[in-house]
Parts: structure tokens; C-alpha cells; sequence
């Protein structure tokens, strides 16, 4: 039985109220939920909190739920709402990330000697390739919600254009055109980093 399949088996046995086949599914999609969450808004905090909410959804909604695509399109599908609606409270309320503030801390505390391990890679390159991911990841989210969305779930997911479609109820060719609207803006604020 492939994955899908044993995806939408548990499922049904959630939707009768099987409380064990929802605590597998959690454990199996945990991870990704979290890791697209955090791509999206990066807070590490909050996308713990925001994977949370996806969870209780998936068991309100398990009424509701039939297996007419594969399960992680329907989940990431609740994801990608879960996002927009935190994107939108953030909006209107603004939010500074707590990982930002915890940083800025961390740098202004730093007292010491710090003292090089013959064994650890070029601290130099490491500190480069963080700033890199970090300028990434803050390109990606101020990406338009549904560029960042396609990125995501196709970059880092790895679910198919058809997957990446039905989560953002929009056609094939959309998709690509979202994913290379995306790549162009990446490129452009990215330049002189890749």
C-alpha cells in the first residue's frame, strides 16, 4: 500500500472518531506541516502553534473529508489557508518574530572568548551560507501569498504541479506561472547572493 492510500485509510478511520489513526497522522505530516509553516512566516514559534491549529482543523473537518485526491493535498490545503489567515491577522495587528528577538539577545550578550574547532567546518562559510538561507527565506516570504504557497509546497514539499493546483484551487499552467513569476522575483532580489 503506498503512502497516499495508507494517508486516506487513517483518514476514514478519523473521520469515524479513531483517535489513534489521527495520532498517526499527526506524527507522519507533523514535520512538513511545521517546516512549510515556518518557510512561510519565519517564526519557529509560531509555526509550531499555527501546525497545531492545522491539526485541530483536520479533526473538525474530518466529517467532511473524502478520499478524492491524495491526503497531503487536502492537508496542505488547510495549511495554505492556515497561513493566509495568519498573514492577514499579522496585517492587522503587525508581529516581530520571537526568534528575532531572541537573536538580537543572543548578539548583544555575547561576552567571551570564542575559540575555533579544528573539527567544525569554516566558520566564515558557515556564517555565509546562514545569512544566504536567511536572505532566501525572507525573499520567499515577501513573495505574494500564493507565489510563496506554489515555492513552498513545490520546492521543499515536493508535491507535484497537479498537488501544488488542487491546494490552491487554480489550474496547471497557473501554477507555473506562479512558480516562475516567483523564481524571476527571486532572482531579481536574490542577485549578487546565488
Amino acid at each position: 500500500m503506498n503512502p497516499s492510500d495508507a494517508d486516506a485509510e487513517l483518514m476514514l478511520r478519523v473521520r469515524r472518531g479513531d483517535r489513534a489513526a489521527f495520532r498517526e497522522l499527526v506524527e507522519r505530516h507533523q514535520r512538513g506541516v511545521i517546516q512549510t509553516i515556518h518557510r512561510a512566516i519565519g517564526d519557529a514559534w509560531e509555526a509550531e502553534d499555527l501546525a497545531q491549529r492545522v491539526f485541530v482543523q483536520v479533526w473538525r473537518s474530518a466529517g467532511r473529508y473524502e478520499p478524492t485526491a491524495k491526503f497531503t493535498t487536502w492537508l496542505f490545503t488547510i495549511v495554505h489557508n492556515t497561513i493566509l489567515n495568519e498573514h492577514r491577522r499579522r496585517a492587522r495587528r503587525g508581529a516581530e518574530s520571537l526568534d528575532a528577538l531572541a537573536q538580537s539577545d543572543e548578539e548583544t550578550e555575547t561576552l567571551g572568548a570564542q575559540f575555533a574547532d579544528a573539527q567544525s567546518p569554516d566558520p566564515a562559510r558557515a556564517a555565509s551560507e546562514r545569512e544566504l538561507q536567511a536572505r532566501i527565506g525572507a525573499a520567499i516570504r515577501r513573495l505574494p501569498d500564493n507565489q510563496r504557497t506554489a515555492v513552498v509546497l513545490c520546492r521543499f514539499e515536493g508535491l507535484s504541479y497537479e498537488e501544488i493546483a488542487k491546494v490552491l484551487h487554480c489550474s496547471v499552467p497557473a501554477v507555473k506561472s506562479l512558480l516562475h513569476r516567483a523564481r524571476e522575483a527571486l532572482k531579481e532580489e536574490l542577485q549578487g547572493w546565488c
